[in-house]
C-alpha cells in the first residue's frame, strides 16, 4: 500500500486568497497546500479519504486514472465539495463509485448533492454513487479499515486506521476510547493547524504530546495553516515527526 497526500492545508488552503504573509508569498512548493485529504493505492485499488474542493487538481497533479472508493471523515465543505467531480471515473469505469461515511455524513451527502439523488437534474451529466454506511470496521478489496472517532470541537467525525497507519484530521479531542486504538503505529498523521490554540481544531504543541503518548515510528501532520511555514517549523520537529506536503508518498 502507498499513502499520498493530495493535501494539506486548512479548509482556506495556502496561500489563502488576499493574504501577502511570508508563507502565503513563499517561492517553497511545500507551502502550496491544497485542502486535506490522502490517497491510498494497493493491489491495483486506488482509495481516497475525502474529496476536497481540489479533487479534480489533485487528481490531475498525480494522475489518478481510476478510482474505486471514497472514504469521508465528516462533511464539512473543504472535506465533500469536491465529489461530484468522481463522474470522470464513472464515465471511465462504467460503474456507479462506491462511497463510506457515517450516519449523519450520508445524511449531509444526499443533502448536499440532493440532484444527484433526486435525479431531476436536467442538464449534464450526474455522478453515480454507491452509498455505504460506517457503523463499525470494513473491509475494502482485503484491507481492514478501522474508523477512529474523535471530536472537530462538538461535532463527531472519524479518522481511520488501516494496516499500522492511522489518519485523523480535523479534530481538537481524541477520547480515551480511541487513543487505546492507536496502539503500535507505524506512522500516525494528525492534524496540526498552527500554534495558537483553536475550538475545533489541534494545535501544533497538542499533537506533538499525543505523539510522544502514542509513541508511533513517524508522525505527520496536516491541515496546516499559513501561520506555519513548512522549512522553519520543520527545523523545530523531533527526528521522527514533520509536516506532511502535498505530493508525499509513504509506503505501508
Amino acid at each position: 500500500m502507498t499513502l499520498t497526500f493530495l493535501g494539506t492545508g486548512t479548509s482556506t488552503g495556502v496561500p489563502i486568497v488576499g493574504c501577502d504573509c511570508s508563507t502565503c508569498t513563499s517561492s517553497d512548493p511545500h507551502d502550496q497546500r491544497t485542502r486535506s485529504s490522502i490517497l491510498l493505492e494497493f493491489d491495483g485499488r486506488v482509495v481516497v479519504i475525502d474529496t476536497t474542493p481540489d479533487f479534480r487538481q489533485q487528481a490531475l497533479r498525480e494522475k489518478i486514472e481510476r478510482l474505486d472508493a471514497v472514504v469521508f471523515t465528516h462533511t464539512h465543505a473543504d472535506h465533500v465539495f469536491g465529489l461530484d467531480d468522481v463522474r470522470v471515473f464513472n464515465l471511465r469505469q462504467k460503474q456507479a463509485i462506491p462511497i463510506y461515511a457515517d450516519g449523519r455524513s450520508l445524511q449531509d451527502i444526499r443533502r448536499i448533492f440532493s440532484y444527484v439523488f433526486e435525479a431531476k437534474y436536467a442538464a449534464g451529466g450526474l455522478p453515480q454513487f454507491d452509498p455505504h454506511l460506517i457503523d463499525g470496521p470494513f473491509e475494502l478489496w482485503g484491507e481492514r479499515l478501522i474508523p477512529l472517532p474523535v471530536f472537530h470541537g462538538e461535532l463527531p467525525v472519524l479518522g481511520f486506521r488501516f494496516r499500522k497507519a492511522a489518519y485523523i484530521t480535523d479534530f481538537s479531542t481524541i477520547p480515551e476510547s480511541t487513543l487505546a486504538m492507536l496502539g503500535d503505529l507505524e506512522i500516525l498523521i494528525l492534524d496540526a493547524l498552527r500554534h495558537k490554540p483553536h475550538p475545533t481544531h489541534s494545535t501544533l504543541e497538542h499533537s506533538l504530546g499525543l505523539v510522544r503518548l502514542l509513541k508511533p515510528q513517524r508522525a505527520f501532520f496536516t491541515h496546516i495553516a499559513h501561520e506555519m511555514a513548512h522549512e522553519s517549523t520543520n527545523t523545530t520537529l523531533p527526528p521522527n515527526v514533520s509536516l506532511a506536503h502535498d505530493g508525499l508518498r509513504l509506503p505501508l
